[in-house]
């Protein structure tokens, strides 16, 4: 598949099957994360792999009881150290990096057949007691990881010429 097949392919998957992850594919996904660009290369993302059914159970509450979480075999929580440094642009750099390692983890997800969702709705500080994250170390995103059960149609997307300009925002 090429990178722009996955991307058009990926849906956020809220229905997954219980059947396990194989190690390979989970590997890869990790893989796909690790090798992301990051400003200035400080690779600040870490990467926690929960299958431990009660801690699932955990995030679970902790995510507003979205039951994707509950219903995939993995959840993965994205972290991120380094919270000091602003990039030049304004925006904080390590969010913008682990963001585009959660992104590339995604595709590489699809690639390998399995389904994930972005979540961003869950007390960070709950999940932080949960996982024994350190104080410094900021809890960036989650997606549970795993075999769709269901594949949501294809939802409509703007034109390019709706968010495209050449030579200034016109």
């Amino acid at each position: 598949m090429d990178v722009l097949s996955a991307i058009k392919e990926r849906r956020s998957i809220r229905k997954f099957s219980s059947k396990p992850v194989e190690k390979e594919k989970l590997n890869k996904v990790l893989e796909a994360g690790r090798l992301a660009p990051s400003a200035r290369n400080t690779q600040p993302w870490r990467f926690i792999v929960v299958d431990d059914k009660e801690l699932i159970q955990r995030l679970y509450h902790a995510s507003q009881d979205q039951h994707q979480v509950l219903e995939a075999p993995i959840a993965l929580v994205v972290c991120t150290e380094g919270l000091n440094r602003t990039m030049m642009c304004g925006q904080p750099s390590h969010t913008v990096d682990a963001s585009i390692a959660l992104s590339f983890m995604m595709l590489e997800a699809q690639e390998q057949g399995l389904g994930t969702c972005w979540l961003g709705m869950f007390d960070p500080n709950m999940v932080r007691a949960i996982l024994d994250i350190p104080e410094d170390v900021m809890v960036m995103a989650i997606t549970p990881l795993g075999y769709a059960e269901e594949i949501p149609e294809h939802r409509s997307r703007k034109s390019i010429d709706d968010i495209v300009y050449y030579n200034g925002y016109k």
